[in-house]
């Protein structure tokens, strides 16, 4: 009995001493749980009115909230009387410890973030990074996946995209077609240049500015060598080529100066 009598006291006391503080830590933590609910709706009201892409939107977002989150749980344990020193001493082991485990991780994600911002490409373009080619279907923090033409799906990781050399194939919207064509001497290069200026004036992929360049590129003991520049939207190129080799090629036959003896 002696011992429930001064169980209930010693009870009585800690609750007198610290039942204040914890009423107090309650209020407060109801009170930021509020203020955190509308700084959030506030967030996304103002995150929606910029430009900034929406995968850096809920990074910024989530990570705000996080940490109005831990301020509020250090204040709490502030309130309540609990010390800190050696919750801080866990935490900084273990940030250490993750640090370490996930510094390739943690590479990948700063470069997702500066390729969101700087935006070297974007989903959609085409791009050959890592000796893969293909279109950009998604840009993650951590990774960018490619689908390549023969339909193949590339997930690199950012850290890789950031520090080497990407050519952005469709960038700039338009792309030069080269093709080059031998010929003997015995066969008249105004000809030759007038079939195919003709075939490439009649081929909608091709377009008008930059204009067709046609010209004599090599002199060889056995022909010459003509280069053809012409210039076609970034989009659809590969396709646009091959179609427009299968029409050079008939139209040259057509004229009789290929495919002859």
């Amino acid at each position: 009995m002696n011992y429930l009598e001064n169980f209930y006291q010693r009870g009585l006391r800690w609750l007198i001493a610290h039942g204040p503080r914890i009423i107090v830590a309650i209020i407060v933590l109801l009170l930021a749980m509020l203020v955190i609910r509308l700084i959030k709706k506030w967030l996304r009201t103002i995150f929606n009115k910029t430009h900034i892409e929406p995968t850096i939107k809920t990074f910024l977002s989530n990570l705000i909230i996080v940490a109005l989150q831990v301020f509020v749980f250090v204040v709490i344990m502030k309130i309540v009387g609990i010390k800190m020193t050696v919750f801080a001493s866990i935490v900084a082991g273990l940030t250490v410890a993750v640090g370490l485990a996930l510094s390739g991780t943690m590479q990948n994600f700063a470069s997702g973030v500066l390729i969101l911002l700087l935006k070297p490409y974007k989903v959609g373009d085409n791009v050959i990074t890592q000796g893969q080619e293909g279109s950009v279907t998604s840009i993650q923090l951590f990774y960018t996946v490619i689908l390549t033409f023969d339909n193949k799906t590339v997930i690199v990781p950012n850290s890789k995209l950031s520090n080497e050399i990407i050519l952005n194939l469709s960038r700039e919207g338009k792309r030069r077609m080269d093709i080059d064509l031998k010929f003997k001497y015995n066969i008249d290069f105004q000809k030759i240049k007038g079939v195919i200026t003709s075939s490439f004036n009649s081929f909608n992929h091709v377009l008008q500015d930059p204009a067709l360049r046609v010209g004599v590129s090599k002199l060889e003991a056995d022909g010459y060598q003509i280069t053809v520049n012409a210039w076609g939207p970034a989009h659809g190129f590969e396709d646009a080529k091959l179609q427009i080799n299968e029409k050079l090629m008939m139209d040259l036959k057509n004229e009789g100066l290929i495919g002859v003896g």
